[in-house]
Order: C-alpha cells, then structure tokens, then sequence
C-alpha cells in the first residue's frame, strides 16, 4: 500500500514562490536634455480692463527670471525638469488709456526671451448734452453755493451756539457780500441736540429757531437759495441721531417726526428759494470702515435705517401742507459718500412730488483735502501714484456714475460739501486752486451743483476751509479769496465751447 504525503497549503505557497522569477523594477525614465534656449506657452496676452489671472509655462536651461511692471504681480511655482509654471495676476486698469509691457525672461545658459501683456483702458465717459429735466435746471437754478459752516451747526458738548466755533454771529452784511461775490446759494447746517424738549413733544427751543428764521430772512434778502438742514444731531451717530447697533429706532423715528414736523411748519409759507434737507453725514462713527460696517448684514441694517430717516422726513415735510406740498428736499445717502450713496444701498424716497434730491459731499484724498499732509494732486503729482483718488479720471468717473444713475433720469443732485484745506505755499496753493477748479468743472459737466465748506477757520492747514468772514461777509485772505472763488465760479458757471474739463486737465500745476 502507497503512503500518500501531505503537503501542507503554506508550505506549498513557499514552494511555488520560490520557483517564480522576481519582476524587475521598471528603469529610471531618462533625465531630459538641458535645453539650450528658453521657450514660452504662451507670446502674448490680451487683458480686460478688469485684470486677469495669466498662467505661463517656461522651458529653460535654469530657473527663469521676469522683469515685471508694477501692474503685474507674480506666483512663482516649481521648477523641475527645466519647466516651471508660473502665476501673473495683471491689476485693473483705471486710465482710459490702453496698456502694454514686454516682459523680458532670463535664465542662465540662454538668451533673454519675450512676451507682451496688452491691457484695454476703462470706456470713456461720454459728456452729457444739458437737458431741460428737473436735475439739470436745478443746478442752473443752484449755481455756485456757499456753506456758512461752524455756525449755526456749532456746540459745545451738545449745547448748540452760533459763537462755539467761530466767535461771531453772522449779519445781513455776511449774505450781501456772499451774493455779490457771485454766489447763488447758501447752505445753513443747524444743529440741534440738548435744544430739543423731551418726548412726546420734542419742542425745539424758541430762540433757536427765531434766531434760524433771522438768518434764513438773510439769506432770503441777499437773493439767495437756501438749504436748512439738521447737522451734527446725527455726528457720528454720538447723539440722538444713531445708527449704532441696539438703537431704539422707533423712537428715533418719533422724534425726527416732531422736530422735522416743527422746523417746516415754521417755514411752511416759504417760497420755492428754500430748499430742506433731512441730515447731514450720518454714519456709526467708522465712516463706512467700522466693524459692523464691513460686513453685508451690518451694512444693511444702517442703510435700511438711513432710508426709513429719509423716507419719515420726507412724509412729515410733505404732511405740513403750503409750499412744503411742492418745495425740493435734499436727502443724503450713508456719511454722504459718493461711493457709499451710489453702492451700499441708499433708496430715493418715495416722494408724491416727485422733487426729491441726492445730497453727496466730497473733500478729495483725505490727506490733500483735508490735512494737507500731501500737498499734491492731478496728473503732474510726484507722490500717490498708485492712488486713483488722487487723479482727475477718478472725480470724472463718480460724476459719471451720479449722471446715469439720477441726473439723466431728472433727479438732481448736489455736493452740499465739497472743499480743499487752505496752503499758504505758493505750490500748495497752485494744486489747491487746479483741484477746485476741475472738480466744479466735473459738477457743471455732468449736471450737478456744488456748495463749497467754509468753516470760517483763519489761516492755512488741516481742515482750515475759511474764505469769507462770516461776520462780515469780507474776503478773509484778500489775495487768496478771491482766486479761490474765481475758480469755483468759472468751473461751475462757464458753459464756452472753448473750457472744458481737458482744458482744465491742461493747466495742472508743476510740483
């Protein structure tokens, strides 16, 4: 009998492993050549206007280098096998004018190699024809306007007084001489604050206003247009009008019912020379940049705030009858920024009058306008290149963006504020003077009026706008003044073929 073997199943495993042959590993791929000149994916790019991410591959020798304009940034990516892919992240372009560089690539081991980038510029604004509608008669009718800022809106911690900021009162000799300098009209801050009684009447203190009523009388008897508003009730939210989170804005709503209520009831039997307007910069105290502000719930909130403001104040002026049945009202949008007013969110009320106005103020980059800390602007400045706001295309395309959207559809706009801190030096005073001038002549090109800020502040520097002394409506500078109101009148009031906003660009100051 056989004897039968068994083998166990691992041990057979074993067996045939052993008995197979083992599988090579596959070669090395072969390295690449060096290459001995530099290659590209790509000679040439064609950009928007808006900018573009470009991506680039590159054969080379050894790691490429680029030499870049300031308009194109780089991503660096790896190099390996003598290739690299590479990131270009081509800015927007914010001139009119169309933009090309060659981009030289070196790498050691061959010769340099190139490739273009074309951007397009941005559409130039067409200038608008004057029309007949309602915004560009009110510019006309506006013409040049004068803010007697630091009087009537002074305070002191909250108690309004005409002589807080200024030391003076104004007089009847203050609105002749404006009117004769060649003004058409006159804004009047007014602020109120600790001179408004407690709920549910809210009644305005009886001296403020008869002494308001005086000054509007002036305005009125020099011939000019008047524009009231309520002011620094509203300075950065830190009084009772806020638009800080947690506000109780039923009861804001109340009160500005009762005091906008009082104030047209008080100039109720006016005729159309006097215009109100709701408030002035309303904003949270961030000037669009507070924390809550930068985010969309936030932004909308304040907004949606803002316009029920205006909406409240244009159905109690409306409500008190006589001309204020039919008398134009300014509104503003959120701080009364251009941007912010065109952008974040701000609604025209709905106005049975149908003569409700967009009120925006402007003082140019903040350090040029405001604190004279850069004393250049225009096209032939020296510093802030890469800031638009310090050009003449950036204020063009504002105006632009005001046009299409109210002014062509018969909806007048302003600039209740607008200005340029004052220099004492020969070329400060140059870029101040060129910066008024194309600014207005942007106002008067595009359909809109202006109201330059004079704060009677003496002397030169941050935030000192003085022209005219309040008091006595004489140049406070007799030199300086009058060129100062010389450039805003021709900007605002010359319609000749021969003076344009090119014509202006074409006198900028050397630095």
């Amino acid at each position: 009998m056989m004897k039968r073997y068994l083998i166990p199943a691992f041990s057979l495993l074993v067996l045939l492993s052993a008995c197979e042959k083992p599988t090579p590993e596959p070669p090395d791929p072969p390295t690449p050549a060096a290459p001995t000149s530099i290659s590209l994916s790509q000679a040439s790019f064609n950009v928007a206007q808006a900018g573009e991410s470009l991506s680039l591959t590159i054969t080379a020798p050894a790691r490429p280098k680029l030499t870049l304009p300031d308009w194109i940034s780089y991503k660096d990516g790896t190099y390996q096998d003598y290739k690299i892919t590479v990131g270009l992240n081509v800015a927007a372009n914010d001139t009119y004018d169309s933009r090309s560089a060659t981009v030289t690539v070196t790498a050691t081991g061959a010769s340099d190699v190139s490739f273009t980038v074309t951007q397009q510029g941005k559409e130039r604004p067409v200038y608008p024809t004057p029309t007949d509608n309602n915004a560009w008669k009110m510019a006309a009718k506006m013409g040049m306007g004068w803010n007697i800022g630091n009087q009537l809106e002074a305070h002191d911690n909250g108690n309004p007084s005409e002589t807080a900021w200024t030391g003076t009162l104004c007089t009847q000799a203050t609105f002749d001489k404006v009117k004769a300098a060649g003004f058409s009209s006159v804004r009047i801050p007014v602020t109120w604050i600790n001179l408004i009684g407690e709920a549910p009447e809210y009644k305005l203190d009886a001296t403020r206003l008869a002494r308001l009523k005086e000054v509007v009388g002036y305005a009125h008897n020099a011939g000019l247009i008047a524009i009231v508003n309520i002011h620094h009730d509203g300075a950065e939210s830190q009084y009772w009008l806020s638009v800080k989170p947690g506000v109780d804005n039923d009861a804001i709503l109340a009160k500005i019912a009762a005091v906008w209520t009082q104030l047209a009831q008080a100039f109720r039997e006016d005729g159309d020379w006097l215009i109100l307007e709701s408030f002035n910069e309303i904003n949270d105290g961030g000037w669009g940049w507070s924390t809550e502000y930068q985010t969309a719930d936030g932004k909308k909130r304040q907004n949606d705030i803002l316009n029920g403001w205006n909406q409240k104040f244009v159905d109690v002026v409306r409500a008190t009858g006589g001309e204020n049945a039919t008398r134009w009202l300014g509104v503003p949008g959120y701080a009364a920024d251009v941007s912010m007013t065109l952008h974040d969110g701000f609604v025209l009320p709905n106005d049975p009058a149908g003569k409700t106005m967009v009120a925006v103020h402007t003082y140019g980059p903040y350090e040029f306008g405001q604190t004279c800390a850069v004393n250049q602007w225009g096209h032939t400045r020296t510093v802030k290149l890469s800031d638009p706001s310090y050009g003449e295309d950036y204020y063009k395309d504002q105006m632009n963006e005001l046009y299409n959207k109210w002014i062509s559809k018969g909806i007048p706009v302003y600039f209740g504020e607008y200005g340029c801190a004052n220099r004492m030096d020969d070329k400060g005073f140059a870029f101040q003077l060129y910066f008024l001038e194309y600014l207005t002549k942007c106002f008067h090109t595009f359909g809109l009026s202006g109201f330059i800020w004079d704060n009677g502040a003496k002397g030169s520097g941050n935030e000192i706008y003085g022209i005219i002394d309040h008091g006595t409506g004489e140049y406070m500078d007799p030199v300086r003044g009058p060129k100062i109101v010389s450039v805003i009148k021709k900007g605002l009031t010359d319609s000749s073929s021969s003076y344009t906003l090119e014509t202006v660009y074409d006198t900028a100051p050397q630095p």
